[in-house]
């Protein structure tokens, strides 16, 4: 079979808006948006390439870069890999040294852009952060306040309100009031068995609810009632989960937040397993969760995967993934590693 590298780039500049090129009207999906990068040459490293890549197409030299995304398509008679670098260190004045109009956008501005199909994860992973904070449970509003107080300061911008605590009354009366307060400052993940009331807030699934709704989404897709390139979204907000109506203010297209995050609602899920991973990535999740990597106190029944077969895990989906489970902070080169989008924590995040 044959087998193409493609090298592509998410270059991020100090204002930390992304580059984008445009494709020739006469080219294959031309008049589309795409990440500069190319195919990587035989006997070629993948850094050499990116940067080779980035000379020829943009006239910069890259000084720091690391993976972000390895996407892979196997055809009838080829194999893809679509390779994604996040590059934040360059040299030199982007332009399109080929020709090419050249942009720089925001993150949020990416979405108003026509890209390939191929480049909707590439989008995603490049609208999300490194870091993912799910909240502990405390003891009052005060203490759930001073930590995400600390959580803005340190830069985490991606939040998971956890409350295991709470019945669904007292959590929907939390999330109201830390959202009047918080609203802009945080990309917002939340639980329950409905979508979030509020415009912009993403929903995180548990395994369980991931596991009920592909159950759902395939009895509908065998009924007919859905077309098989729809997703689970689509579902939802068309009031066909079983069991549950979804909210009338929650749809993909609302938006409440900075322009700094993704302007659309996003839908996430926690999977411990390629099971799970294959259940999101039929979903068409924007990202999901993996866990435990390493033994945790809060879990200590569960298996731990481990880096090698979480980085296994990953190569199989095409989603960003951020993994959890005994991580901190100083395991995010490890995990990029691994093809990771980041890590997601509690204790060593919140603290």
């Amino acid at each position: 079979m044959r087998r193409i590298h493609v090298i592509a780039a998410v270059i991020r500049d100090a204002q930390n808006r992304i580059l984008i090129a445009k494709r020739p009207d006469h080219a294959h999906q031309g008049g589309l948006w795409e990440f500069p990068g190319g195919k990587v040459e035989e006997g070629e490293t993948r850094r050499d390439g990116l940067g080779r890549e980035l000379l020829e197409e943009l006239g910069v030299t890259v000084t720091q870069a690391r993976p972000l995304l390895d996407i892979r398509h196997d055809y009838p008679d080829k194999s893809v890999r679509l390779d994604v670098w996040l590059v934040t260190g360059f040299e030199g004045e982007a332009h399109g040294a080929e020709g090419q109009p050249v942009r720089w956008v925001s993150a949020a501005e990416l979405d108003d852009y026509a890209f390939p199909a191929a480049n909707a994860p590439i989008v995603r992973a490049a609208q999300l952060p490194e870091r993912y904070l799910i909240t502990p449970d405390v003891a009052d509003e005060a203490e759930l306040f001073a930590g995400l107080e600390r959580a803005r300061e340190a830069g985490i911008r991606l939040v998971q309100l956890r409350q295991t605590g709470m019945n669904e009354v007292a959590y929907q009366a939390v999330a109201q009031c830390v959202l009047e307060r918080f609203d802009g400052d945080f990309l917002w993940m939340m639980k329950g068995d409905v979508p979030p009331a509020w415009p912009g807030a993403g929903w995180h699934l548990t395994s369980r609810q991931l596991r009920e709704m592909w159950n759902r989404h395939t009895q509908v897709q065998a009924a007919g009632t859905l077309g098989p390139g729809a997703g689970l979204l689509q579902e939802v907000v068309a009031g066909s989960q079983a069991g549950a109506a979804p909210s009338p203010r929650w749809h993909p297209q609302d938006s409440c937040k900075p322009d700094s995050l993704p302007p659309r609602s996003l839908l996430a899920a926690s999977c411990h397993n390629a099971e799970e991973l294959k259940m999101a990535t039929d979903l068409g999740v924007d990202f999901v969760t993996l866990s435990p990597i390493n033994p945790t106190a809060s879990h200590p029944d569960a298996q731990p995967l481990g880096w090698e077969r979480a980085g296994e895990l990953i190569d199989s989906v095409t989603m960003p993934v951020y993994l959890l489970g005994g991580l901190s902070a100083e395991d995010l080169p490890e995990a990029f590693e691994a093809g990771a989008q980041g890590i997601a924590g509690i204790r060593q995040l919140w603290s």
